[in-house]
């Protein structure tokens, strides 16, 4: 079916009627990703536009606040408008937020509009295509976690006919919730890990993507939840199973549509130079991208794994590289007119890795770097290019370096959302690493 989303207020109110949708979920991420909501009488939509709704920006956790400040007060986003198709009566808008009549430069979402905007300026317009990656699971009686499908348990899973069938109704249910919201799903697939899946849709604009992204993980997880299931985007639940991703493929248009990465190259890789110099800006600032695209200290657990997981490939760049159709560099050029970001993994909050890799890409554009020519080996069985960083706290060192993605980030009351963010995301780094592991208690406690 065609599915045209409201562009304002008034087509907002005709499509809620259509919909019988009874309650909205008024909706928005803090900086770890995490939806954030109230439910609301659909029939308070004209005084929510005028007016938004406040909450307390220190509870809802990652937006700068302390108890004493003022309410954060999250405004719909027509656009944004999607019923919830496994449930009646339900849907969920998008929000951007606002503090005394201000948009909040803490939020993510408000973060990636103003950088869209000044893409705008230039003419252009940024898309991007997303393929996430999660696993079913359950606990057993002990409460330990299991893959939730007790058969699957095959040593190289990827593509298995039989397990996706024994998971029709879930796979199923997703692809119908796509279609019904215009998304146009073309693929539903078991991934290589045990457990493992991803569904595929239709690109669109970065805005768009990035609120396709966390309505999909939300969607994912309470239909899991119906089902008796647990989902996860954990990036590397399993130390023996590859993790899951966040694949991002990016492209630059026109305003008149114009394709503008599609070209001829040397490489024959089908990028024009415009696209050449935007991949070699996203390897200039690769080592810093990372703490936007891999933000917990269990992403670097999934990086360059290679034959510690069960199939044998991680699928996870360890390397700062562009190649052409080859899975193990960081950056992948599968046709021409596009890139694909592998180095971003299921826990990226998208708003903020879409405004890093833009603002990384358009400084390559600025500055008509070069990348010179692909990368051609296997990086799983072979070393190449600039490491990178091994660690969050690595990461965010490098991030905290970085002049570009600090000014794409933006300032924020006293100070610059990069010095927060690296504060938030050192906090957590140094949380996990007080604790004391099984690992460490088996390998020191009888040898010192």
């Amino acid at each position: 079916m065609s599915y045209s989303p409201p562009s304002d207020a008034e087509e907002l109110a005709a499509a809620i009627a259509r919909d019988r949708v009874e309650f909205l979920l008024v909706m928005f991420v803090n900086l770890y990703g995490k939806p954030c909501a109230k439910l609301v009488p659909a029939n308070t939509v004209g005084t929510l536009m005028r007016e938004g709704i406040g909450f307390a920006g220190h509870a809802a956790d990652g937006l700068g606040q302390s108890p004493a400040d003022p309410d954060v007060v999250a405004v719909p986003d027509p656009c944004s408008y999607m019923p919830a198709p496994w449930q009646e009566g339900l849907a969920v808008v998008q929000c951007d937020l606002e503090v005394e009549g201000e948009p909040w430069p803490y939020a993510p979402r408000v973060m990636l509009k103003r950088q869209l905007d000044r893409l705008s300026a230039r003419g252009m317009v940024f898309k991007a295509g997303a393929e996430p990656e999660y696993f079913l699971l359950e606990r057993d009686e002990a409460g330990v976690l299991k893959v939730a499908d007790p058969l699957d348990d095959a040593g190289s899973p990827c593509y298995d006919a039989r397990a996706a069938s024994r998971n029709f109704a879930h796979l199923a249910a997703v692809s119908r919730a796509m279609n019904r919201l215009g998304w146009e799903n073309y693929s539903n697939d078991h991934e290589d890990a045990n457990g493992q899946f991803e569904h595929n849709f239709g690109y669109a604009d970065a805005l768009t993507t990035a609120d396709r992204v966390i309505f999909l993980r939300y969607m994912v997880h309470m239909l899991a939840t119906r089902e008796g299931k647990i989902a996860t985007f954990m990036p590397k639940p399993f130390g023996h199973l590859t993790g899951n991703g966040l694949h991002l493929h990016l492209s630059l248009w026109g305003e008149d549509g114009e394709e503008l990465f599609d070209g001829q190259d040397a490489h024959g890789l089908g990028l024009s130079a415009l696209g050449r110099a935007f991949v070699a800006g996203l390897l200039e600032h690769a080592p810093g991208l990372m703490a936007l695209t891999c933000p917990t200290v269990n992403s670097y657990k999934r990086l360059g794994a290679g034959s510690a997981t069960a199939s044998g490939s991680s699928w996870a760049p360890g390397y700062a590289t562009y190649g052409g159709n080859n899975r193990t560099q960081l950056l992948r050029v599968p046709a021409p007119g596009r890139v694909e970001a592998r180095c971003v993994d299921g826990a990226a909050n998208p708003y903020l890795a879409l405004t890093g890799l833009l603002a990384a890409g358009l400084d390559g554009i600025d500055r008509n770097l070069d990348p010179g020519p692909p990368n051609t080996h296997d990086l799983e069985h072979h070393s190449g290019g600039r490491p990178l960083p091994g660690t969050l706290v690595h990461a965010v060192a490098e991030l905290s370096e970085d002049a570009v993605l600090r000014a794409a980030l933006g300032k924020v009351p006293g100070g610059e959302y990069c010095d927060y963010y690296a504060r938030v995301k050192q906090e957590e780094f140094a949380e996990y690493h007080s604790q004391i592991t099984d690992w460490e208690l088996r390998h020191y406690l009888l040898a010192c």
